[in-house]
């Protein structure tokens, strides 16, 4: 039952931002980065590397990848694995047998989350960049790990050899007459890979690559967009004056 349990809140552990929205947690501005080739290129890897173990993007084709600067030869060596061909979906290689046995149902697809978690609080950029950095150890839930934004979350921290550990401060605060815990700060308990600033650099590059593949085409529409306004305002200025010529004679 427990097991149960668990696997629908892992399941639910990134497609819950109104439980997440929930908790008051202010969310974190995530950066900018879907402009970034090197920045969308370094967030594919964390995402292959430390996401697709469990989770899938199944309405993303590697060789789409082609769109933030790869070809296919840097594709096929650095982020497929062995039976993965450039023209594939990307998929999860976990066994959705297994995966339904161990967590009573299978881990969310991510191709859309950093559309589908947007909330009245926040782009889900912000939400997912928020989340990945406020992890924290707390070995009274099944999996070790807790989160700020989202407390009781079934999903362990994926990324912790590159965060490290740590916990959180709390301030005691008094609010309407009551007393209550408000977030302070972090303690460091065990270094990780990467130092904090690095990390945050990181998680943001993912968060940017998360954006771009739930809509490859934005930056695209963006430029066009921008283009079109440009030419229907100088088309507006033209009308404008060969409407005033030809009603000039009139009276």
């Amino acid at each position: 039952m427990k097991k149960i349990l668990l696997g629908l809140v892992m399941a639910l552990g990134l497609s819950g931002a109104a439980l997440a929205a929930g908790a008051g947690f202010p969310l974190d501005k995530a950066p900018q980065r879907t402009n970034d080739m090197a920045a969308l290129q370094n967030g594919a890897k964390l995402f292959v590397n430390y996401c697709l173990n469990c989770h899938s993007a199944s309405f993303m084709r590697y060789n789409r990848l082609r769109d933030i600067g790869l070809n296919d030869k840097q594709i096929a060596e650095n982020l497929t694995f062995t039976t993965d061909r450039i023209g594939d979906t990307m998929k999860s290689n976990m066994d959705p047998v297994m995966a339904k046995k161990w967590f009573g149902v299978n881990p969310p697809d991510l191709t859309l989350v950093a559309r589908s978690r947007s909330s009245k609080n926040g782009p889900g950029a912000d939400y997912i960049y928020t989340l990945l950095r406020t992890y924290y150890r707390d070995d009274t839930k099944p999996t070790g790990w807790n989160n700020l934004v989202f407390p009781n979350i079934g999903m362990p921290n994926p990324l912790w050899e590159l965060q490290g550990e740590r916990k959180p401060t709390f301030d005691k605060v008094t609010s309407h007459g009551a007393e209550i815990e408000v977030h302070k700060g972090w303690e460091p308990v065990k270094a990780g890979t990467m130092s904090a600033s690095a990390y945050d650099q990181n998680v943001g590059d993912l968060v940017a690559y998360l954006q771009w593949m739930a809509e490859p085409e934005q930056n695209s529409r963006v430029r066009i967009g921008v283009w079109v306004m440009l030419f229907l305002s100088v088309f507006t200025v033209i009308a404008w004056r060969l409407n005033a010529a030809f009603w000039k004679d009139i009276k």
